[in-house]
């Protein structure tokens, strides 16, 4: 199910050591997630714009990273353009930080709300098929 790029493995290498445990984490729930997906059949990691990425033929692209200039946070990405962000703002406003409509921000420190992270996660990697939903069928999830 997962076809990976030798180089997405290069780059979570390069990470510091309690940010790689942090990221590992994310990549396991995203494969996890996809797993768990009935209509997802393969997932592909890949780099894109240097960060791990994921992606499904029926979803919308999924990344993550930690940046130098935001030592004591990471982050996973979702296309600014869809609707992904602005509606987990909604469903979870109380559970999760964001950065504008790209991205859903965790800080080094806390613990993953790991239920709530992996609706996220299959919304974004299932995207085409549920973008018509009110709320991409997430409040029915709670």
């Amino acid at each position: 199910m997962l076809k990976s790029n030798p180089a997405v493995e290069l780059v979570f290498n390069k990470y510091p050591v309690t940010v790689k445990s942090k990221l590992l984490k994310l990549r396991k729930l995203v494969i996890e997630t996809a797993q768990e997906t009935v209509e997802i059949n393969a997932l592909e990691e890949t780099l894109k714009w240097g960060e791990p990425s994921y992606l499904t033929k029926i979803g919308s692209t999924v990344r993550m990273d930690w940046k130098q200039k935001t030592p004591n946070q990471y982050a996973l990405y979702f296309k600014c353009t869809s609707r992904l962000v602005e509606t987990f703002k909604t469903v979870y406003k109380n559970t999760f930080c964001f950065e504008g409509k790209r991205a859903i921000v965790f800080q080094l420190k806390d613990d993953l709300p790991e239920k709530e992270l992996k609706q996220c996660i299959k919304a974004a990697l299932t995207y085409h098929k549920i973008k018509h939903l009110p709320d991409l069928g997430l409040s029915k999830t709670l």
